[in-house]
């Protein structure tokens, strides 16, 4: 609403081929004005491209397309259709349960057994439950090395007590590199 308000005397401009030729494509694409001014159209004769394409667009409807359908030729039913069939009612959501029939016990084998404890330690509640008592490690300096190594990888502690580095003289290699990687980046 108050967007006119104080807007003041504009600076006229002249009217160049450019903005007429905006002007009627803005007519033409208008859904008001596209039709007037249409004129008599050029009739074409009707090919059989044209009747093959209007054939396939009446089988296409979804009410013609049953309408003069003739008689079909019986399939003998074979092995291969039954299982299909069967896998089908398998598959369906309401009748994959029915006629279920009755189950064949295995025997709980050590295997079984193992599997079965396996999950219960990959359980995110039970996984700390009965933990025992650790056994103690002494410190040998190949964990002490391993140690030091995680403190560097840490992403707080990565930079501390970071030292100086060690200058390098620019090489027409590094500046080579240096380009490259600028032509590479995402940024630029």
């Amino acid at each position: 609403v108050l967007y006119k308000e104080e807007l003041g005397t504009g600076t006229p401009t002249p009217v160049t081929p450019e903005m007429q030729r905006v002007k009627r494509n803005q007519e033409q694409i208008s859904s008001v004005l596209y039709k007037e001014g249409l004129g008599a159209g050029t009739a074409t004769p009707v090919t059989p491209e044209m009747e093959r394409v209007r054939r396939n667009q009446e089988h296409i409807s979804s009410v013609l397309y049953k309408e003069g359908l003739g008689v079909g030729t019986p399939v003998p039913v074979t092995p291969e259709m039954e299982r299909v069939k069967r896998n089908q009612e398998n598959f369906s959501s309401v009748l994959y349960k029915e006629e279920l029939g009755t189950g064949t016990p295995t025997p709980v084998t050590p295997e079984i057994e193992r599997v079965k404890r396996n999950q219960e330690h990959f359980s995110s509640v039970l996984y700390k439950e009965e933990l025992g008592t650790g056994t103690p490690t002494p410190v040998t300096p190949e964990i002490e090395r391993v140690k030091r190594n995680q403190e560097h990888f840490s992403s707080v502690l990565y930079r501390e007590e970071l030292g100086t580095g060690t200058p390098i003289p620019v090489t027409p290699e590094l500046e080579r590199v240096k380009r490259n990687q600028e032509h590479l980046s995402s940024v630029l």
